[in-house]
């Protein structure tokens, strides 16, 4: 990506503006806050040693430091290029925004701010869950199902070969974006979320804030789905919402909470083993699992 002398930051969304050309800042177009996170975010290391590398071809540093990031992905990509990126970031302004989980939820601006106390609290756990996702240890054919704007998407291709969908063609453009701007590889496809188009392929699977949108008997049969996706001894990861308040999905976006126990039960019958839930503190319930 080029040097941007104003921009908002890639991963919290926070406006910043740089000093001098030679600002990383500008050349990783993340804030000073995470960028200090880069040695334990792998997104945000990703994206850090790509801006040393393009600082230091534009001669604003000192090229003999740097070491050029790779993909882990080899597949043929669905991204475009950086240049095309900038076009397609020019006109996010002019296309339908994504209807689900937008950026500004994730990232908790405009409509989605509850106050600082809150918001500061949900950027905290967010990251858990990043950092939880990159410790499970998720490698070869990546699903993720109902992938909406992407949120997460960087750090699945940077591990895998990540087959991520959507039924929202204008969330997937967003997706596209972020793993352009990380230049990392991925299979984008707008498709329904319970649709398997290659059953038993995968060899993990994240499906995140997709089990809160069925109700009853539907988390049974949303379960069986995502089994149905893994090979045997594949990896689920599931991450929901849990009940508080300052939280929650965005309006608009019909919900149940699930008790902890009914989730486990239904992920149970669905075939998998070794279920592990854990929450995050106030926001987040995390779930771990391997597939029978």
């Amino acid at each position: 990506m080029p040097f941007r002398d104003r921009f908002d930051c890639l991963w919290c969304g926070t406006p910043h503006v740089t000093r001098a050309p030679s600002d990383l800042e500008g050349w990783a177009q993340l804030c000073p806050a995470c960028l200090g996170k880069a040695g334990s975010n792998a997104f945000l290391r990703t994206r850090l040693r790509s801006a040393l590398a393009e600082r230091g071809r534009a001669g604003q540093g000192d090229p003999q430091t740097v070491t050029a990031p790779t993909a882990t992905s080899t597949t043929a990509p669905t991204t475009r290029s950086p240049a095309a990126a900038g076009t397609r970031v020019a006109a996010a302004a002019s296309r339908p925004p994504a209807r689900a989980f937008p950026d500004d939820w994730f990232f908790r601006r405009g409509p989605f701010e509850h106050g600082a106390i809150h918001d500061t609290a949900w950027a905290a756990e967010l990251d858990m869950v990043t950092r939880w996702l990159d410790r499970l240890g998720l490698r070869g054919w990546i699903d993720e199902p109902a992938a909406g704007t992407g949120f997460f998407s960087p750090l699945l291709a940077d591990l895998g070969e990540l087959h991520a969908s959507d039924e929202d063609g204008a969330a997937l453009d967003l997706a596209r974006e972020r793993l352009v701007a990380h230049r990392l590889l991925a299979h984008l496809h707008v498709a329904d979320p319970w649709t398997v188009t290659e059953p038993g392929r995968a060899d993990g699977v994240v499906a995140s804030f997709l089990t809160g949108r069925v109700r009853g008997a539907g988390l049974d049969r949303a379960a069986a789905s995502l089994r149905e996706r893994l090979a045997p001894g594949g990896r689920l990861a599931l991450i929901d919402l849990r009940p508080d308040p300052q939280g929650g999905p965005p309006g608009g976006v019909a919900w149940t909470w699930h008790d902890p126990a009914a989730l486990e039960a239904a992920v149970t019958r669905a075939g998998f083993d070794g279920i592990r839930l854990t929450t995050t503190g106030r926001f987040f319930l995390l779930a771990a699992a391997e597939a029978r």
